[in-house]
This record gives structure tokens, sequence and C-alpha cells, in this order.
């Protein structure tokens, strides 16, 4: 049977299960990242299960989230990071190296490995042809202690490119294109699989900017073959003794196929406040502009400054616009510096911020009140900027130079020529901002500031829940309005009590409160709920304060897995029509003595009953009996030692 690239991979990596779409399977990890905002409970999960180094071929700990130091906590954070990292054999990635996306590409990721991040644009690296799925920190916290990362067997999508693309289009325009037609819940339980004649015209930072935001349609991860162009990268990188050759089999049969001719598209844009609210930049030209800000994991290649630089030179941004320049990684920035494009930024009026995530999730460059931002990143959540009432649009780097320029939204095929730029065949490379663990034990003390707070201990899911339905939602929430980013906020991420304070801030400021009062309750949410980020923090901070179980329309997939990992009881309707039947303040009872496929939700409030369904594999359903992963690996280590 004629196999896609991605079962493949899947199949060398296979430890548990059947390759057969919804069944559960178990694959090794070869790599695993971890960034700031999420590796300190990342740590802290990996600690708890006392393993002396991890077992995976190669960890990361990346520093390019929480960069603001505007008291001790990100600092302490930062420091246990680092030592963290020293004691358990994991590579350090010190704050200023970059944006973890951007660097792994360039310095570690490998075609036809593995990799688990716990950051949701971890398919960034299917750009390289490696297996690159986001999740939740325990989950990557368990795959660094050896154990295999389960997942629902995705089906295969195939997208095939066709044509090349047009001067100003770019790469950001074919994952908008797929956004359009797909959605931002369209790719939810696949793999979505590049392949054609197009490919080839691409770059492997291009392919990487499609399958880092890939991950807006709900996809499991986003794959491109090795070839060619992977070499070349590889090559540069001074690391092409890593390639190999990789492709999906002649006359494979996706599951479905989606067709992409570069040639006939065009620069599009993502209005507010969503990725798939896709339309052509020249149906929405001339809306005022304010700030634009490029950057982030998806467009902060040196390609994409190099191209943002010809563009800008000898030019002067609008006096109406803020202009932000986020270098994805050390290595862009030298690059920049040493090719003279980075004077041509400077001159322009840009910004040149740190090479971080920054502004991408709220942290600095916050936009004035109801400005219309534009921005080169891939999610433009109502509220993510920083500011409630600013109106975010995604767009290529192309069509943000030229709105800067002009100060209104501008289609870029109306700036002129189109300026050629040449990478450097050996950029510049130093790697001296990685601390490699050594191979002697760590001696030294791990030190955890004040704001480090222990992980908090839960039960054994008990026989029976009853509850207040504390929040009833709509469609598509994302893990942004669950707990929001901003320097506020992400400060507390090692802190658990303080940090729950903010659930659903900006949806329902006293249900923090409300929830604490009650001893906790059940929320109800519409389809796709938990869209966006992998930051499990949406689902530990709902659950120390008592949550107990969401009953939605359907949940995206990290979210998913990550409210199981903590022991609360993701359940679906069964009829979707029964959503209308359960409101806020609603007294619910649900027997759980026995999890099965299909349970029944008592509303006593009304003198009702629903069903419910519980998609869950056994093993699953387990670890929801035992509160949660880290309780179910622990109990599983303490059954070896005894059995020894």
């Amino acid at each position: 049977m004629n196999q896609s690239l991605a079962e493949k991979i899947i199949a060398k990596h296979l430890v548990e299960g059947k390759m057969q779409p919804g069944e559960q399977v178990g694959l090794r990890i070869d790599h695993t990242l971890t960034q700031d905002s999420t590796g300190t409970l990342t740590y802290l999960e990996f600690e708890a299960m006392s393993i002396p180094r991890v077992k995976t071929k190669l960890s990361i700990s990346f520093v390019d989230h929480n960069m603001l130091q505007n008291d001790f906590r990100n600092a302490d954070d930062h420091l246990y990071l680092q030592q963290v990292a020293a004691k358990y054999g994991v590579v350090f990635s010190r704050p200023g190296n970059g944006i973890c996306h951007q660097i792994h590409l360039e310095r570690f990721a490998r075609p036809g490995y593995t990799l688990l991040g716990s950051d949701s644009h971890t398919p960034t690296a299917g750009g390289m042809g490696m297996i690159a799925i986001g999740a939740g920190g325990l989950d990557v916290a368990a795959a660094m202690a050896g154990e295999p990362f389960y997942m629902e067997m995705p089906t295969v999508m195939g997208i095939e490119l066709t044509g090349a693309l047009s001067p100003f289009v770019s790469a950001k325009d074919v994952i908008l294109e797929v956004l359009r037609r797909l959605t931002v819940k369209g790719g939810v339980n696949k793999i979505l699989e590049y392949h054609g004649e197009g490919v080839k015209t691409l770059s492997v930072p291009e392919r990487a900017t499609i399958t880092n935001m890939g991950t807006e349609t709900g996809a499991t991860t986003s794959i491109f073959p090795s070839d060619d162009a992977t070499r070349d990268f590889l090559r540069a990188q001074r690391r092409e003794d890593q390639w190999v050759p990789l492709k999906a089999d002649e006359n494979v049969a996706y599951s479905e196929t989606l067709k992409v001719d570069m040639v006939e598209l065009e620069p599009l844009i993502a209005l507010p406040h969503s990725p798939d609210n896709v339309k052509p930049v020249s149906e929405v030209e001339g809306t005022p502009v304010d700030q634009v800000c490029i950057g982030s994991c998806t467009n902060s290649s040196l390609r994409d400054l190099k191209m943002v630089a010809a563009l800008l030179k000898g030019k002067k941004i609008s006096n109406n616009v803020s202009l932000t320049i986020s270098p994805g990684s050390r290595q862009v920035l030298e690059n920049l510096a040493a090719s003279g494009d980075l004077v041509n930024l400077i001159s322009a009026g840009a910004r040149i911020l740190e090479n971080a995530c920054g502004p991408c999730i709220g942290i600095g460059q916050a936009p004035q009140t109801d400005a219309v931002s534009l921005r080169t990143f891939n999610r433009n959540f109502k509220g993510r900027s920083g500011t409630q009432s600013a109106q975010v649009y995604l767009v290529s780097p192309e069509t943000a130079v030229a709105s800067a320029l002009r100060g209104e939204i501008t289609d870029p095929r109306k700036l002129g020529a189109y300026p050629q730029i040449t990478l450097p065949e050996k950029p510049i490379i130093d790697d001296s901002m990685f601390i490699f663990p050594s191979a002697k034990p760590f001696t030294g003390k791990i030190v955890r500031g004040p704001n480090i707070k222990p992980l908090p201990d839960f039960p054994p899911l008990p026989d029976r829940l009853v509850g207040e339905v504390l929040l009833k939602l709509g469609d598509n929430v994302s893990t942004d309005d669950i707990l929001p980013g901003g320097s506020e906020i992400m400060a507390l991420r090692s802190n658990i009590p303080e940090i729950s304070k903010y659930t659903f801030r900006h949806i329902d400021p006293d249900f923090a409160e409300r929830a604490l009062k009650n001893k906790g309750g059940f929320i109800v949410g519409g389809e796709n709920y938990g869209q966006g980020s992998s930051r499990e923090h949406a689902a530990l901070a709902p659950k120390y304060l008592g949550v107990k179980a969401v009953v939605a329309k359907s949940f995206a997939r990290i979210h998913m897995a990550n409210l199981v990992n903590f022991g609360v009881i993701p359940l679906t309707f069964a009829n979707k029509h029964d959503y209308a039947e359960v409101e806020q303040g609603d007294q619910l009872e649900l027997e759980v003595a026995s999890l099965k496929a299909t349970l029944h939700l008592k509303n006593r409030t009304k003198g009702t009953e629903i069903r419910v369904d519980l998609s869950l594999s056994e093993a699953e359903k387990q670890v929801l009996k035992a509160g949660g992963k880290l309780a179910a690996i622990k109990a599983k280590q303490a059954k070896k030692r005894t059995s020894r």
C-alpha cells in the first residue's frame, strides 16, 4: 500500500497502536522543545517524575516569550530553566538567541525525525520534513521521560501546489488561502501534507511559514518533502550531512485533496478577529493603518527580512504608522547587520525589537485604543495584541511594508519593481548562545524564586460530579480567551494559584471568584473549544478553580488533551441541539463511576437529562481516573519499583 510521507515517518516511530484514522497511537519522540512561558511548568512536571536525565535524542529549552524583566519573576524563571537544563541534559538557548521555531529550523530540525514542542506552532519544523507536533507541557515532559506521545491517528490531507508565486505574492498568501478554504477547524485530526510541482519553487523558510500557520486550521501538523531545497538550506547551515531525501510514494491515496495554483494567488489579508477571515488585500485597500509589526515565528526569517529591507531601501514610513521589526533569531539579525540590510530598516523608521516573540503574544507594542494593526503574525484573536479594542489584520511582509509606507492598507503590487534578493551561501553562524549540557553530573543547586510555586496535587476522579454551570460560551473560544497572555499574566506562568485569578478575565471578570465560591462546577462551550495556543495553563487554571468538566460541541486537539492531562472531563453533546438546553447557573450532575463512551448529564434545575459523549481511549480514561497524567505516571513508576 502506497504511503504518504507523514505515514512513513509515523510508521518508523510507532511504538503502540495501529495506524488507522481515529485509533490511538503512541509515537517515539526524537526531539522536544519548550519555551519559557510553558517551560517552567513543563520542567516542574518533569522533576516530579524523578527521571535522572532526559531520554530523547535532543531536548532544548528556549527563552523567547517572557523577555520583559519588569521585576524578578521572569528573570527567576530563566535562571531556573538554565539550571534544570544543566541538571537533566537539556540544551539551553539563552535569552536573546531568538524564537524557538526559527532557531530549531536553523540549527536542529532534521528530515524524518519527530519533534514534540510545548508550543502550538511547533509544526514550523514540518517545513524541514519533520513530524513536528505541538502539545501541552505535561505531554512534552512525559516524552522527555521516555514515554510515547499518544494521539489520535490523523488522516492525511494532500495539498497539491502547482505553478509558482507571482511578484509580491508570498508563502504567507499560500497559507492564508488554505485557511480561507479550510477555516480554523477544517484541519482538526488531519495532517496537511504538501506536494506537487510547486513545492520545489519554495525555500525552506517559505515552507516553514506555511507549516507554522497550518496550526490555525486545527491540524495536528503540516509537512513538506525533504528535497534539493532542503539540502540547500542544510548546506547553508553547515548541516548537509543531516540531509536525507524524503517524499510520499507515487499515487498515494490521500483522505482528502486540495489544490492551490500559486500562479492564481494574489496578496491576501485576514481580517479581525480570526485567521480564517481572509479576503484579497485589494478589497480592503485604503483602510488607515496605525501600526505595522513584522516578525514572529511565522515571518521573521532572513528571507523575509531581507525582502522587507529591500522594499524599504531609500524610503520612509508614513508619519502615522509605527513600524516594528522582530528578527527571528540572532543569526538573522547578525546577517542583516553584516549585509547592510539592517541600515535600510533603521533608516526607513522601523523600530528594531528584540529577537523574541514580543508583540505576537501581547508582550510590548500593544496598539493604541481602536487602532488598526497589521501584523505578519499567525493569530489575530480579539485582545491578543494587548488592546481589547484593536483591529488586528494578518498579512505578508510585502503587504506590511506597502501599508507602512502609505499609511493605509495597500496592495504591495503597487510598489513598482519587485526586488531580487540573494541569501548568503554561507551565512554567519554562531552557536555561542546555546549552553550544551555537560556529560559530568550536575552538582549545583536549582534555585526557585518566590514566584515558582509547587505543582498542585489533584485527587483521583470521584464517582459523581455535581456543580453549577459557571460559564456558557460560544464557538471558537481560544486559549487566549480562557487564560489571556500579555506581560502581566504571563509572568505568573510558574505560579498556578496566582495565574488562576485571571481565568476568563476578559469574558467574565468575576469567573475565578465565583468558581472558588461555588467549589467549582462545569463550563459549557460551542464548536472548536480551546483553539489556539498549547498553553496547558488554560486547562490547569480552571482545574485549580474546581472546574470538573467541560461540555462542548467540539474541542481543539491540544486543549482537549490538556484537559485530560489535568483530570478535567471533556464531554461533547451527543446531539448538538442540546447545547441550547443548558444555561449558565443550571445545576448539573454526572455519574462517572464508569467512564462509558456515552454518559447521561442530569440538569437538576430543569429536571431534564441529555446524552454526552466521552470520545477517549481506555488509556486516557485511566489518566482521568487517576486525577491527571502526572498522577498516572507516578503510579506507573511506583508499580515498576515494587515489582523489581
